[in-house]
């Protein structure tokens, strides 16, 4: 008989389990994972995908107004949350069918309900116990609160993606990724907006200059962004909520929405009764091959904080797999990873800040390009583009590209392979520009900025 029931058993089927899983079977290996939601994860069911799928529906609104300028005659048509929301669920139902069915063909066996580790070698899902030679813990992460009063009547991001109906006015606490995101959706299909940070400026971690730019432009579209701000209290009244600031301030609105940032997903999980450690912010400790400090049990994506981004998780997934039951010991680099901001207008960045190059090399070269683009010299909206190049001043190799305007994600993905392959501004300023189109200012830039 087999001394364990599967050689992997992965706890959590979101993007990063199940490509793990997966490719764990195509070779061979007997493998399990359980689900305690919907297969698929964070980005498939509640972040990602149905968010993108929301930003589509908030730009309409732009496109009816602007197709007025270019010959069309029209009215801007009515909105409905409810078909939208139900056209969403649709969306990510079929999704989650096809996951499921990836890891039927795989051969993978799919348990549902949370699983909790016993011991080093056995997982609890359901009341039912399994063992398993190695585990693989791929619980993604988790909208974090703000500790204060009140604070139950906020959605998060998860609540915000099925709402009942669209809210008037909205508070959203918080000023990263996720709180600029919805701040577009919200605005976007009519409903008054104010963002409540408590620093000077959106998006903690991304190039100064982007950030800047992208506040000046949400203004623009009628969001009120409340800077050195920080709540302190939420209350619900008969018209929504209010929330007071620390000035003793109130700010009120139909929704309240936290925005506050994620936590690697670990509570309840058994981890510290199996020797598996965390570090002081609940994160699985990984080595560069995803091995907790238990050297059968692995951890990959979002619960280990290294890199919170899908494509990250799926390729420390994979690499987990070579590792382990390939013999081909493979880590992943986290350099030059794009990554972009789904805000309106969108953010596209790959590489160095210009904060983080001047801190990590001697001298460092700046060129930047800000412009109306050509789809709004004829529709008159008044919306910029800002793009960005980092330089190695004695090198010349291009360290970062940042970029804010319609089109980043998609240029920015490009760029990525450049930074990959060591590419210098000469190869940058040699290369024919694609006219007419935005994305050809990246090979333009020659004036250094002041």
């Amino acid at each position: 008989m087999a001394e364990f029931d599967f050689d992997l058993f992965t706890i959590g089927a979101g993007s990063g389990g199940v490509a793990a899983s997966r490719r764990a079977a195509s070779m061979g290996a007997k493998v399990a994972i359980c689900e305690g939601s919907r297969v698929g994860g964070t980005c498939v069911i509640r972040g990602c995908v149905p968010k993108k799928l929301l930003v589509y529906a908030a730009q309409f609104r732009d496109a009816f107004e602007d197709s007025c300028s270019y010959g069309w005659s029209t009215t801007t048509p009515a909105f409905d949350w409810a078909t939208l929301i139900g056209r969403k669920d649709a969306e990510i139902d079929r999704l989650n069918g096809i996951y499921i069915k990836m890891l039927e063909n795989s051969g993978v066996t799919l348990h549902t309900g949370f699983g909790r580790l016993i011991d080093r070698h056995t997982v609890e899902v359901a009341n039912k116990r399994y063992t398993a030679k190695n585990i693989l813990v791929a619980t993604g992460g988790w909208p974090a609160l703000p500790k204060i009063p009140g604070i139950e009547h906020a959605v998060t991001s998860n609540e915000a993606l099925q709402l009942g109906t669209l809210p008037h006015s909205v508070i959203i606490l918080g000023g990263g990724y996720i709180a600029v995101e919805f701040a577009g959706i919200f605005r976007g299909l009519g409903a008054e907006v104010t963002i409540m940070i408590r620093g000077e400026e959106l998006l903690n971690g991304f190039d100064d200059d982007i950030r800047v730019a992208l506040a000046q432009e949400m203004r623009k579209r009628g969001i009120t962004i409340l800077t050195r701000t920080q709540p302190v209290k939420v209350e619900e009244g008969p018209g929504g909520f209010t929330v007071t600031d620390q000035l003793g301030r109130e700010h009120s609105a139909g929704l309240v929405m936290a925005a506050t940032g994620r936590r690697p997903n670990t509570r309840d999980l058994g981890l510290e009764a199996a020797g598996v450690a965390l570090d002081e912010s609940g994160a699985i400790r990984v080595d560069e091959y995803s091995r907790t400090s238990v050297d059968n049990i692995f951890a990959v994506g979002d619960v280990t904080d290294r890199m919170a981004l899908t494509p990250v998780a799926i390729a420390e997934g994979r690499a987990f797999v070579e590792t382990l039951f390939n013999d081909n010991p493979t880590s992943i680099s986290y350099a030059n990873i794009p990554t972009a901001v789904f805000s309106i207008p969108p953010l596209g960045t790959v590489g160095l800040t210009e904060a983080e190059a001047r801190a990590k090399f001697a001298t460092v070269d700046i060129y930047k390009a800000g412009f109306r683009p050509m789809k709004h010299t004829m529709s008159g909206r008044d919306e910029r583009v800002l793009m960005k190049l980092v330089v190695d001043g004695e090198s010349q190799r291009v360290l970062g590209c940042h970029m804010m305007g319609m089109d980043a994600p998609e240029i920015v993905q490009g760029l990525g392979i450049a930074l990959n392959c060591g590419a210098t501004k000469r190869d940058f300023d040699r290369t024919i520009a694609l006219h007419p189109s935005t994305a050809e200012e990246f090979v333009l830039m020659r004036e250094k900025a002041s």
